[in-house]
């Protein structure tokens, strides 16, 4: 297996993992919460990765951090399951899947990833491929769901193109890089889960169960495989990754939830899997310079944090 491939492999585990979150959503945690869960999903696993990697911003990264913690955490994750309890999950999973869309442009904004053929029509055929396999006849549109669906596209979009564009200090890893995010993000949901949804619900084996999955595996490991697939990716690339999670949320609402899968569904499986692959058909020329325009960058803002 080649470098990029083990990477994309790699990265692609994180949306494998986001394509479970919605059935422990349902499944396993209380109802109409969706802002305590995104504070339980984010603020314990970034602090459990600030003591493990003992490593604080510096300089200007303090309000990178905090920028990205809210786009990529602080306001994607209310407005997912904000999503997620108002929508039918295949609705949600539609919505959110415009996402690379959103990458797309502001990457030719921001990085100047100019957009090739290739990579907007595998968008546009991931999307048309995710509605083909989640959605059914007289699924219901609540306008509130959609609209917090498509917020939380671009935030992630937003975030997921800064963070490749800021890169990271030296001698940072994307480990640490991933807790001061979850941090942040967590901390700024707090005061809003609190406010507005009140105390804490009581939590039973079940509910406990599920949120340490999320805060654990679903987040902790997921996002820094992704925050690491984003330094050695494209941006286009890392986001068409994407649809894999609600293709994977459709196997096991197959596997686990007895929900089934007619020809539609698998057909649009084949075509969102297959615009996934061509999403990451780019020159070989183009991993190596994204590694080492990276690696400047990183360089470059660690010297302007140490001259400040």
């Amino acid at each position: 297996m080649s470098r990029k491939a083990a990477v994309i492999a790699l990265t692609a585990l994180a949306p494998v993992s986001w394509g479970s979150t919605y059935a422990v959503t349902t499944e396993f945690l209380p109802p109409d919460r969706p802002l305590f869960t995104g504070l339980m999903r984010a603020l314990p696993a970034g602090l459990a990765l600030l003591a493990l990697t003992r490593t604080l911003p510096r300089g200007a990264w303090w309000g990178k951090a905090a920028a990205l913690g809210a786009l990529n955490i602080g306001a994607f994750f209310p407005l997912l399951f904000l999503a997620a309890y108002r929508l039918p999950g295949g609705v949600a999973a539609v919505v959110g899947s415009v996402g690379p869309l959103f990458v797309v442009g502001l990457a030719a904004l921001l990085l100047g990833e100019r957009p090739g053929t290739r990579s907007l029509l595998a968008a546009v055929a991931a999307a048309a491929g995710v509605s083909m396999v989640v959605l059914t006849a007289g699924a219901a549109f609540d306008p509130v769901g959609v609209a917090a669906g498509l917020a939380s596209a671009a935030s992630m979009a937003a975030g997921t193109v800064l963070t490749k564009r800021w890169g990271r200090p030296e001698g940072v890893g994307p480990l640490a890089l991933t807790g001061w995010q979850l941090t942040a993000g967590g901390l700024l949901i707090a005061p809003v889960a609190f406010l507005v949804e009140g105390a804490p619900p009581a939590l039973d084996g079940r509910a406990a169960a599920g949120y340490a999955y999320l805060a654990l595996a679903n987040t902790a490991v997921a996002y820094w495989l992704w925050f690491r697939g984003i330094e050695r990716l494209t941006a286009t690339s890392v986001t068409l990754l994407g649809p894999l999670s609600p293709l994977t949320a459709a196997v096991i609402g197959w596997a686990a939830l007895g929900q089934a899968l007619g020809p539609m569904q698998l057909a649009g499986m084949a075509i969102a899997f297959g615009a996934t692959l061509a999403g990451q058909w780019t020159p070989r020329r183009t991993f190596g310079n994204t590694e080492r325009k990276s690696e400047k960058v990183s360089m470059d803002l660690s010297g302007a944090a140490v001259r400040r």
